[in-house]
């Protein structure tokens, strides 16, 4: 096993990529890395669904999943693509590059990345490339987290090679080929869990949040819950990342599975919020009266003692509002937080049997929301529902326009999603 700490090369690349930021631009187009270009403000076209292969169904196979989201367009609401990787190996999250032409698409269990080209025709995307080495270069397991940064990918994972979840950095350049490790810091406050990644290159900084292993995340949910012991071994911690450097600077507190980041995207504003899954909690990243980095509670979501599961946020582009999926109940909670001290939930409604993954457009307009978590975390039964489910929002209510069962088409359990544009059309 190859492990390589971060290089000079590195870092002066990183430091050229500060150079060419641009203004910040998240807005789900989420989690979009800053620096991913061509961001889709007008009419997304399509949606690729990141989806988790299941047995007995169809191919098996996990698979990437397009479906036409244009409302003017004859196959609107429908799949007009799939792609099968081969086997089921908890497929999961996916990023763009840079320059937005190519998706790479990880899984959790196996640790395979697969490059997509939806960059040539996002209709038709087309399987180029197979990275498989991750373990071997790292020591790391469980590719979660893809994010863009000039050229390059960095990947943040989940676990490590003794499946017990102390975790780092990994970067790659745009080609596939294996750059450097950055290890969460396990030590002085740090517990070396990974989740997400959120840079904000005007700040020269990067925040990192914390789940769990792939000891407890392959573990059925009803076998963990009962297991004390393994319950403790959930990340309590976020890390603040110096950008130039790819070095650690200070740990924060944050208990109960930080997940989801996501940076404001108003200008002048120098802030950050996530949602902690065990504890149902908000929390700010923040500048306090001393200009020092902090972590606080700032809100609670749901019945925390009816353990809701906060499992995705969507921030809007004016960083007035909030969406937050919460998986057990099957509620999608909106957040007003246009003072991000106090957020003040103003909407809830049941979105399914158990709703996952939410991503909304620039404008604000058109919601999307998945169903599945984990393939052994989600629901058994009647309640296994696993459906995308699209929605206007007139900022008053959530209006469903269209639905896809995808086990009753034979598609798996759909994750993780991203919009592309038609081709040669520019966003307004």
């Amino acid at each position: 096993m190859k492990r390589l700490v971060a290089r000079p090369l590195l870092a002066g690349l990183v430091v050229a990529a500060l150079a060419v930021a641009a203004p910040l631009a998240r807005a789900d187009e989420t989690c979009l890395s800053p620096y991913t270009a061509a961001l889709v403000k007008g009419q997304e076209a399509y949606l690729h669904v990141w989806a988790l292969g299941e047995k007995g169904l169809g191919d098996e196979s996990d698979k990437l999943v397009t479906v036409d989201v244009d409302p003017k367009s004859k196959t609107y609401g429908k799949v007009v693509n799939t792609i099968s990787v081969g086997g089921r190996g908890e497929a999961h999250h996916m990023g763009f590059t840079d320059d937005r032409k190519y998706l790479w698409a990880g899984r959790l269990d196996d640790s395979k990345i697969f490059v997509f080209d939806v960059g040539t025709d996002p209709s038709n995307p087309k399987l180029i490339q197979t990275i498989d080495d991750l373990p071997d270069q790292t020591g790391y397991v469980g590719p979660h987290t893809f994010y863009a940064i000039p050229g390059r990918m960095v990947i943040g994972a989940l676990s490590n090679t003794t499946h017990d979840g102390v975790t780092g950095l990994a970067v790659y350049n745009n080609k596939g080929e294996f750059l450097s490790a950055h290890p969460i810091p396990s030590e002085n406050g740090g517990d070396g869990y990974g989740y997400d990644i959120a840079i904000n290159p005007k700040k020269n900084v990067i925040l990192t949040s914390s789940f769990t292993g792939w000891n407890n995340y392959m573990r059925d949910l009803g076998q963990l819950v009962n297991d004390a012991e393994a319950m403790q071994n959930f990340g309590n911690t976020m890390v603040l990342w110096n950008l130039k450097s790819m070095q650690p600077e200070k740990i924060f507190a944050v208990p109960g599975a930080p997940l989801e980041i996501r940076w404001s995207l108003k200008e002048g504003d120098d802030w950050a919020i996530t949602a902690t899954a065990l504890t149902s909690k908000l929390w700010l990243i923040s500048r306090d009266e001393k200009n020092e980095w902090r972590a606080k509670e700032v809100g609670t979501i749901g019945d925390p003692s009816k353990i809701p599961l906060p499992v995705d946020i969507s921030i809007s582009a004016d960083a007035k509002n909030l969406w937050v999926n919460t998986f057990m109940d099957g509620k999608t909670h909106l957040f007003d937080i246009s003072d991000p001290e106090h957020p003040v939930q103003i909407y809830e409604k049941t979105t399914g049997k158990q709703v996952n993954m939410i991503s909304q457009s620039w404008d604000g307009k058109r919601v999307y929301i998945t169903s599945s978590l984990l393939a052994n975390w989600d629901k058994k039964g009647a309640d296994n529902e696993q459906v995308l489910r699209a929605y206007d929002w007139d900022g008053k209510d959530l209006h469903l326009k269209f639905e896809i069962d995808f086990f009753k088409e034979k598609l798996g359990r759909p994750h993780h999603m991203k919009f592309s544009g038609a081709v040669g059309k520019a966003s307004p």
